[in-house]
């Protein structure tokens, strides 16, 4: 059998559905088509047993407190989180399907941002309450992930950057962490990992890098995805990301308030999400064998990095004091 006709087997075997398809998204991620429905199976170790159990059980109880969030079922013997051989032991995850779409780029207007910041401060309120109730002790903080070992990755002889890493890292975590500011969040929302149904109801996905950080860091990341991958160049780009801005802090503030303390740590966790990424591709591309297209986007990001040339300096922040 080929690889998708073990999972349509393990799948068929281990939960109450009866899947006649499945097709490859991902190395980790398979969509699973039925008469009734579709599903999505995550298959992978990722992350520990213990670790995807805190986060399925979270994302759970988003979605059953109203949240756009994935719903995991049930395996036949009760599991949310399941294990399988594909012929490797691996575990499994089952989200029914949810609604929407991946925007195209042109259509993430301000109207849909000021949508994607109600959701998340819907989502940063319902987490606060569950994690009086639950325990996500096996869920790490931001600081202890492998993403965040600047030093590690970036080449020794990156003086500059490195500096700048180590000082933002240190900055960051000297923040004061109160319940109201500090817990588990998303941590990667990216536009991709948006579907939006009728330009108004938002289902955010793949929560498989949720992580404990500085709530403000989830509206960063999609403002700066929006930034680098979303505009279509239609107007200019400063007015949009001001526009964009604006939005995603209207519809956070209808759900959550934003402690004005943190505010004015905005840029420096804007920052962090900067050198984060400059950090991955020095993480996961083979450093002997670059493109001219890494070695181009590397360069970029260098020159940005070096000289301080955030694109944070295309949003008036002062107007959110």
């Amino acid at each position: 059998m080929n690889k998708e006709e073990i999972i349509l087997k393990v799948i068929n075997e281990k939960y109450p559905v009866q899947i006649h398809k499945v097709k490859c998204i991902t190395n980790e991620m398979y969509r699973c088509f039925s008469r009734e429905t579709d599903y999505y199976a995550r298959i992978t170790n990722y992350k520990t047993y213990e670790e995807q159990l805190q986060e399925v059980k979270w994302t759970n109880y988003l979605y059953n407190h109203g949240v756009g969030a994935p719903m995991a079922i049930l395996s036949i013997e009760g599991n949310i989180v399941e294990t399988g051989m594909f012929p490797e032991t691996k575990r499994i995850v089952l989200f029914k399907a949810a609604p929407g779409v991946h925007l195209p780029l042109s259509e993430w207007d301000p109207q849909v941002f000021k949508k994607l910041g109600q959701e998340i401060g819907l989502m940063h309120r319902i987490t606060k309450d569950y994690q009086q109730e639950e325990s996500t002790d096996r869920l790490k903080d931001w600081f202890e992930n492998e993403e965040y070992q600047f030093l590690k990755y970036i080449p020794e002889g990156e003086t500059t950057i490195r500096k700048i890493g180590r000082d933002i890292f240190n900055q960051v975590q000297a923040i004061p962490k109160t319940n109201n500011t500090y817990g588990l969040l998303h941590a990667d929302i990216w536009l991709e990992n948006v579907l939006v149904k009728d330009h108004s109801k938002i289902t955010l996905i793949d929560f498989q890098d949720c992580e404990k950080h500085y709530y403000l860091y989830d509206l960063i990341v999609p403002i700066y995805s929006a930034l680098e991958f979303s505009f279509s160049g239609n107007g200019n780009i400063k007015e949009y990301a001001q526009a964009i801005t604006e939005s995603i802090f209207e519809g956070y503030s209808m759900e959550q308030n934003i402690p004005s303390e943190m505010l004015k740590h905005f840029p420096l966790l804007f920052k962090l999400k900067e050198i984060f990424e400059y950090q991955l591709m020095h993480m996961y591309w083979d450093k002997e064998n670059l493109s001219e297209e890494q070695i181009r986007i590397l360069n970029h990001y260098r020159i940005r990095l070096e000289n301080d040339f955030t694109v944070l300096n295309s949003i008036n922040l002062h107007s959110f004091f």
